[in-house]
């Protein structure tokens, strides 16, 4: 949450109420501002935010501490003012269910009690909530807070960001584990493969054999120097030649495992190879813009998108690492990027990558053992 500029907390404390006071004191050790709100255990959430409301702002962020995910938070509440709804919350695919939504993200149906076909999403417990608004659905202090969501939900009065990215949990150990290993830091650098690490074919045509494979020397010595510094690379590509027949899945498969063993004999390790086969006409989701396959990294190596980069040499990747919550550097001249808004500008740019080692260390300094001036 400080990440994206909220200092100030308000703690809504029952079960070890004083062993995370006595953790989190004021919050002057983090530079924060914490105060606490503390009932019975037995309190449902609902009554809690109402025994905390003269403490809250006229719109706040409400989170249950038991998830976590890296969400952006402007573009949510980009989504809440547009809708006008008292409250918006953060759903997950899930099929089935306990939430119904209509194609512009209103909320159509909320049932807490049971998962129900036809209801695709379920909430994360992260919303932004209109203080006033919302409180006008309470009848009485003490409901779950479930209810009031059931309540606004059948008068249309929430709206729901998708999360696309995932969520992680400490509900129980299993969880817990797995979420402290997608927490934990991680040099993981996403990187194209067209262009940034070969060279691409002419325009309109692919490279549809090994034979055809030709380096961008600057990439691979990049690579080894970074790769020395303990990182790991996970490449991420659009193969639509896959699609129109002009690319056969054993070779694209050939061309992938000799480039991971050349690049092996550097110390240069390759975690995975993403590629979408679609043609654009398809509209996946996959396909870079889209980060489909970037979401999908991210869940099947536990590593965070928003502290991690995807180097390309497309605008289109530049794009891709803005929707997938993450930052990018583009390897190109800079008039290249003349289209992209401000969000979606990289970090950097520069023709070779190699130029670029120092910057991509730069964004990682704690990981990384080269101490920069």
């Amino acid at each position: 949450m400080e990440e994206q500029g909220i200092k100030r907390f308000i703690l809504l404390t029952g079960y070890l109420a004083e062993q995370i006071e006595d953790y989190f004191g004021n919050g002057d050790f983090w530079g924060w501002c914490i105060q606490y709100s503390t009932g019975p255990v037995e309190w449902d959430t609902g009554k809690r935010i109402w025994m905390a409301r003269e403490k809250l702002d006229d719109r706040f962020v409400l989170l249950y501490s038991d998830n976590f995910a890296p969400f952006p938070l402007d573009k949510v509440l980009a989504l809440h003012e547009k809708n006008q709804s008292p409250l918006t919350f953060m759903v997950a695919l899930k099929k089935p269910g306990n939430i119904a939504l209509d194609e512009v993200g209103i909320v159509q149906k909320y049932d807490n009690n049971r998962p129900t076909n036809g209801f695709d999403y379920v909430e994360i417990g992260y919303m932004i909530v209109e203080k006033d608004k919302t409180l006008g659905f309470y009848e009485v202090p003490e409901c779950s807070f479930s209810s009031i969501l059931k309540k606004m939900a059948a008068q249309h009065q929430i709206s729901a960001w998708i999360q696309r990215d995932g969520y992680y949990s400490i509900s129980d150990p299993e969880r817990w584990k797995k979420t402290e290993e997608y927490l934990s830091s991680k040099k993981i650098i996403l990187i194209d493969r067209d262009g940034v690490i070969n060279n691409k074919a002419p325009r309109g045509e692919y490279i549809s054999r090994w034979e055809d494979f030709e380096w961008i020397e600057e990439t691979r010595e990049a690579m080894k120097h970074l790769a020395k510094e303990g990182f790991q690379f996970i490449v991420i590509s659009n193969q639509a030649g896959v699609a129109r027949g002009m690319v056969e899945y054993d070779e694209l498969d050939r061309i992938h495992q000799n480039m991971k063993g050349e690049l092996q004999k550097d110390g240069i390790e390759i975690l995975d190879i993403y590629v979408c086969p679609h043609h654009w006409e398809e509209e996946c989701l996959c396909r870079k813009p889209n980060p489909g396959m970037l979401f999908q990294a991210s869940k099947e190596h536990l590593f965070r998108l928003d502290k991690t980069l995807f180097i390309g040499d497309d605008p289109r990747d530049c794009q891709t690492a803005k929707n997938a919550g993450c930052n990018s550097i583009f390897i190109g001249k800079e008039i290249e990027l003349k289209n992209l808004t401000d969000e979606e500008r990289p970090i950097y740019s520069s023709t070779s990558m190699l130029n670029s080692v120092d910057k991509i260390l730069k964004y990682f300094p704690l990981l990384s053992s080269l101490k920069i001036t």
